[in-house]
């Protein structure tokens, strides 16, 4: 029996009561009445329940779906999704920078990229897992605190079995077997992303993106937010509505993962950067999963020029956030436990409890661990993507972020450790069309022609 993730109305309607609560609804009446009919909660990890529900259930998770898209929310003011708005509440945005004479060395590109591709592949193991799994199975093979890629030699039996590698990554992402970057969408939507800057430039719209994504980006390779308003698009639904329509993913981590190559392109200029994010997560998320790319991209904006260093960066990336945002909250606590705390295992933990309420794939926990790694480590590309995968929560997607940044303050391959980036072997694997096999040269080069285009 298929049964395809992420687009379930049974499932959907779980999820977006748990939107609701946190983004200021009252969905007390409509998950009383989805409980009493028989309805179930949403899956805790997986993306579908593992039986469909009757025709009654399905059709009536349809209904209150779209009740639930009505209510009126308390927070509407503090956390818009609307670019004026979000500008209007962000009174430090940064000025629009005179367009650079010459953007960064392609070396800083090319480190950037396998500052990504290296903290992504060191998180794919253990994407899913408990926070727990994380610690034991790196305890067990004396890696922790975490410090090189994760093996499964000399993992017990018993662990091994109560906590099982992610099953699409464990044969291409331990350290026995790794053999260049193999295919995440954490690294197909930079190519992505890539691929709409040669087509469109910086003036792109969000309708292009839709194009590229129909044209270039197999449905199957979408996730969460993705997949439904990929789903919305073949509905004949349009942009920023596809971001809406019966999509409770819409502040999770999808828009984040698509930030970087608007920061790589906009180096010194993080609210350009900012600006290019939005259009680009208003296909997908609204509030806090738009401000958390908002956010990424003007964070790697200004870490690719050069000169800042990360507690700058991530200064400068809550300056196109507004401020009362349950994301800005999140940033802020989470840099004051890294300057607070030497043992970043109490701050994450501090972190869990402080955002238990949450998805492991919503955008607002996500950000605050990457942000507490970045700060406790002081932007060192071994401590920060070691930080932020032993964290657990989004572990690829997170690794990936901490990665691009600390890729780019360390500012050329020769500064990342050579254990990080010769496994990757210069090679990556992707379902983006003409990138497969690609190196990562390649890819800094092209990124240099983009981020010195007018």
């Amino acid at each position: 029996m298929l049964r395809l993730t992420w687009v379930q109305p049974e499932d959907l309607l779980g999820h977006e009561l748990r939107q609701a609560a946190q983004d200021g609804r009252e969905p007390a009446a409509v998950a009383a009445r989805w409980r009493a009919a028989g309805g179930p909660d949403a899956p805790a990890r997986a993306g579908a329940s593992p039986e469909p529900v009757s025709r009654y259930l399905r059709l009536l998770a349809e209904d209150l779906l779209d009740e639930l898209a009505e209510l009126p929310s308390r927070l509407a003011e503090a956390e818009p999704t609307g670019p004026a708005a979000i500008r209007a509440l962000c009174p430090d945005w940064p000025g629009r920078a005179p367009r650079p004479g010459a953007a960064p060395a392609v070396e800083r590109f090319e480190a950037a990229w396998l500052g990504r591709a290296a903290g992504c592949l060191l998180g794919k193991p253990v994407e899913k897992l408990p926070l727990a799994g994380i610690r034991q199975l790196a305890r067990a093979t004396g890696n922790w605190p975490l410090s090189t890629w994760f093996t499964a030699r000399g993992v017990p039996e018993d662990l091994a079995a109560a906590h099982p590698w992610n099953r699409r990554s464990a044969a291409t992402c331990l350290a026995e077997n790794i053999d260049r970057m193999p295919e995440d969408d954490d690294l197909d939507h930079p190519l992505l992303g890539l691929l709409l800057l040669r087509r469109h430039g910086r003036g792109f719209t969000t309708a292009d993106l839709a194009r590229l994504w129909l044209d270039e980006l197999p449905a199957g390779r979408t996730f969460t937010a993705e997949r439904v308003a990929y789903r919305n698009l073949l509905l004949g639904i349009e942009p920023p509505r596809t971001a809406r329509h019966r999509n409770p993913f819409r502040e999770w981590i999808g828009g984040l993962i698509r930030a970087d190559v608007h920061g790589w392109t906009n180096a010194g200029d993080p609210g350009a950067a900012a600006e290019q994010a939005y259009r680009d997560a208003a296909l997908t998320h609204t509030g806090n999963g738009v401000y958390a790319a908002m956010f990424a991209a003007a964070v790697i904006a200004a870490a690719a020029s050069g000169a800042h260093d990360v507690h700058a960066c991530l200064a400068t990336g809550l300056r196109v956030v507004p401020p009362g945002s349950r994301l800005a909250r999140a940033v802020r606590h989470a840099v004051r436990l890294a300057g607070a705390h030497a043992d970043f295992d109490t701050v994450v933990d501090e972190l869990h409890a402080a955002h238990a309420g949450y998805h492991w794939v919503h955008a607002v926990p996500n950000i605050a661990l990457i942000a507490a790694a970045l700060t406790h480590a002081d932007g060192d590309f071994t401590g920060s993507i070691c930080r932020v995968v032993s964290g657990g929560w989004d572990t690829d997607s997170n690794g990936a972020t901490a990665g691009s940044v600390a890729g780019l303050l360390a500012g050329s391959p020769a500064a990342l450790p050579d254990r990080w980036t010769a496994p990757l072997k210069n090679r990556l694997a992707t379902t983006v069309a003409d990138f497969d096999g690609t190196g990562f040269d390649a890819l800094a080069r092209l990124t240099h022609q983009e981020a010195s285009r007018p």
